[in-house]
């Protein structure tokens, strides 16, 4: 039997403006990054996904190399869309990219044309849709023109196989330059996907201020930080953690200096009546830019956790210090 989906998932959930445009988004968005795929039964993602769409999460994250292998999670959320959410595909935000190795050959990797538009191609077969709401490039080609790059991006629109041009893991500079030539394509920049969190506030570099002045959105990935802002390292590595089993953390990555300034923000979110990973999340969306976190999750019951975390109480400014102070020296006052 097709899902049918609860009557009230719209009613709580706060939707947020993603920059000049007129796209809404839910302020935590489900990526299917390492988490979907043959590692996984298909329905314990499937699960996910549909209790995620229940409780108003309307936006998909998606890429050509998720998995594993790659391309799975294509697939598998193609399955669910062409099955369970078939009658929804109007309410739902669908995104995907391309930037990385997919292929071997000089045709599979960067951001040349032939590689953009090859690939969101088999994604769309994949997931076996006609278009995507959302076509990334997903990380900035040293090599090709960046005009190339976005031209693809605005080939994409034109052709009906995407609706919006975003870009990720892009710089200062080369955001400002992209969006430009998108902007006088006559397709302004939706969004820019940077990595985001506590732990990593590069995007304060930067990043963040030239988005805002594209009058585009910034949508953050890994805002927990691979798990290390949660409670799950606070006493130790457990044998079945990503940082045993994952090529993105490593036991290394996990410093005494790390967990410390763990341990004193996951004071703060107790005196706040949170977790860790609710704290870290409320974090990243206090800035305005911010639209939305993408957040992944191994089951339903973590996202429950992690949703939680839309109707947190806001931080005050004597929280936000707290929290630097804890930052700088892993303390608190």
């Amino acid at each position: 039997m097709p899902h049918l989906a609860d009557p009230t998932r719209y009613d709580a959930m706060p939707y947020r403006r993603a920059g000049r445009s007129g796209l809404l988004l839910p302020p935590l968005s489900l990526g299917l990054w390492q988490n979907f795929g043959t590692a996984r039964a298909y329905e314990t993602q499937r699960a996910i996904v549909l209790r995620a769409f229940d409780r108003g999460v309307t936006h998909f994250d998606l890429a050509n190399n998720y998995g594993p292998p790659p391309g799975a999670a294509e697939e598998f959320f193609g399955r669910i869309l062409a099955t369970d959410l078939k009658a929804y595909r109007d309410e739902i935000v669908v995104s995907t990219k391309a930037g990385y190795t997919m292929w071997p050959g000089p045709y599979g990797d960067f951001g040349s044309r032939k590689y953009l538009l090859s690939s969101l191609d088999q994604s769309l077969r994949r997931l076996g849709l006609d278009y995507v709401d959302v076509f990334y490039h997903h990380r900035p080609d040293p090599d090709t023109p960046l005009e190339e790059s976005m031209g693809a991006l605005v080939t994409a629109i034109q052709q009906g196989k995407t609706l919006y041009p975003a870009i990720s893991n892009y710089g200062p500079e080369r955001t400002t330059e992209a969006a430009a030539l998108l902007a006088a394509a006559g397709n302004p920049l939706l969004l820019h996907q940077p990595r985001y969190s506590l732990f990593d506030r590069t995007p304060e570099q930067g990043v963040l201020e030239a988005v805002e002045a594209a009058g585009a959105a910034a949508i953050v990935f890994s805002p927990l930080a691979q798990g290390l802002l949660t409670d799950r390292y606070l006493g130790g590595i457990p044998e079945d953690s990503r940082a045993k089993t994952s090529v993105f953390l490593h036991a290394s990555d996990i410093t005494d200096e790390k967990v410390a300034k763990a341990r004193a923000l996951n004071d703060i979110a107790q005196g706040r009546g949170q977790t860790l990973a609710q704290l870290a999340l409320q974090w990243v969306l206090r800035t305005p830019v911010v639209v939305s976190a993408i957040i992944g999750a191994s089951s339903v019951e973590q996202l429950e956790q992690n949703l939680v975390a839309v109707h947190g109480p806001e931080l005050t400014a004597d929280e936000l210090a707290e929290i630097d102070r804890c930052l700088a020296d892993g303390s608190r006052s």
